[in-house]
């Protein structure tokens, strides 16, 4: 272990030699993910210091009721961080520190909900992968739509290179995770819980798939449990850590969109995908989408957002049509006959504004290339003009 830097070896060391990272671990045993009190502590008055008056007691730090500080000492008394640095690297867990070579510097815009460190499963490093990843989250019971459009946009951005992070959850969180596995492409499980002990137990054969190919992360030390409030807090993790956050299907109280509102307040990009108006799980998408978020139907359109300059989506244009190719003038000679029956060119010049030698000459043009027929006096439209008609535009 170094200071500062992330650990993998636990065993007998003493406080002494490398205290901080020690220390760091030790605290994640007793503060809370995103207490924001004890982020001040160890900002204001460093590691060491919180952990000894944790450690050896004496009046409450700041912040915090006589009865609150009586819970974090409890809890001190029976943190073991040696044992949970042995413990970790039996599942082949690290601890990865703020200022250590794989923390990602992104994390810290956290201020002083950063977390205290982060437990690691998986071979790649955090901090290459955070640079360009997307988070893609939303409803645990979505529909067979949330389900595919999470697979399908999360193997569209595995095969653009990007990382999808989302929360191995059921749902769209498992839809998003299968997704970039089956494009071959990358993706991280950000966990709230220990990160050697998969939730849902349903997803374990997931989770670990994820833990072979990619990373598992967390804030927890080894066999914490999740709890409610864990999984709203680890949802500003995964905002933080990522370029920006998607949500596929969430009603209104959906703890997602509290993903997309920590990414908005983090400076983040905040994207929705639209579902049906008439359905409760896309009902908070929609509010979302109302609030400033971005529409994204595919992964070109999330890359566009989140890339680097010149990353566009392909402009969305219907086929093109043969009359697509007319000159605008001629087209106009063409909309001005009648879909029945024929008109004269003078009737036809009238329509199209223009004078009835002008529409003589485009007349003959729109014959030579078989759109009209002239019937004595007047000119109708042929069977292949109104094919092509008919395939343009919807009124509708």
């Amino acid at each position: 272990m170094s200071r500062g830097g992330d650990a993998s070896r636990g065993g007998g060391a003493s406080w002494d030699v490398d205290d901080e990272l020690l220390g760091r671990v030790f605290l994640t045993r007793v503060i809370e993910p995103g207490d924001e009190v004890g982020g001040r502590w160890v900002r204001e008055r460093g590691v060491r210091d919180v952990v000894r008056r944790l450690r050896e007691g004496g009046r409450a730090l700041p912040g915090v009721s006589e009865q609150r500080w009586a819970g974090l000492r409890a809890r001190a008394g029976r943190a073991e961080p040696h044992r949970d640095l042995a413990v970790a690297r039996a599942a082949g867990v690290r601890f990865v520190a703020p200022g250590g070579s794989e923390w990602p510097g992104q994390l810290d815009d956290l201020g002083d909900a950063r977390p205290l460190g982060l437990w690691v499963r998986g071979r790649p490093s955090l901090r290459m992968w955070a640079l360009r990843s997307v988070a893609l989250v939303g409803a645990r019971a979505c529909t067979e739509y949330g389900a595919h459009m999470a697979a399908t946009l999360a193997a569209g951005l595995a095969e653009s290179g990007w990382v999808v992070v989302s929360g191995g959850a059921y749902g769209v969180d498992g839809a998003a995770h299968r997704g970039a596995l089956g494009a071959g492409g990358a993706t991280a499980a950000v966990l709230a819980c220990g990160v050697d002990r998969p939730y849902p137990r349903g997803h374990t054969e997931l989770i670990n798939r994820i833990a072979a190919q990619g990373l598992v992360v967390g804030e927890l030390p080894p066999g914490d449990h999740p709890t409610p409030s864990r999984f709203i807090l680890r949802n500003r993790v995964i905002a933080a850590l990522t370029r920006g956050t998607v949500v596929v299907e969430a009603a209104h109280r959906s703890g997602s969109l509290a993903t997309a509102r920590a990414a908005q307040r983090l400076g983040r990009h905040a994207m929705g995908v639209p579902g049906p108006a008439t359905s409760a799980l896309s009902a908070g998408v929609h509010e979302l989408l109302r609030d400033d978020a971005v529409l994204v139907t595919d992964a070109t359109e999330i890359v566009e957002l989140v890339g680097d300059m010149g990353e566009l989506a392909p402009d969305r244009r219907g086929p093109v049509l043969p009359t697509d190719l007319l000159e605008p003038r001629t087209r106009h000679v063409l909309a001005a006959l009648p879909a029945r029956g024929a008109a004269t060119a003078a009737e036809v010049a009238r329509h199209a504004q223009t004078t009835p030698d002008d529409a003589i000459a485009r007349l003959y043009e729109l014959r030579a290339l078989g759109y009209v027929e002239r019937h004595g006096d007047g000119w109708k439209l042929t069977r292949q003009a109104l094919i092509s008609i008919r395939g343009g535009p919807s009124p509708c």
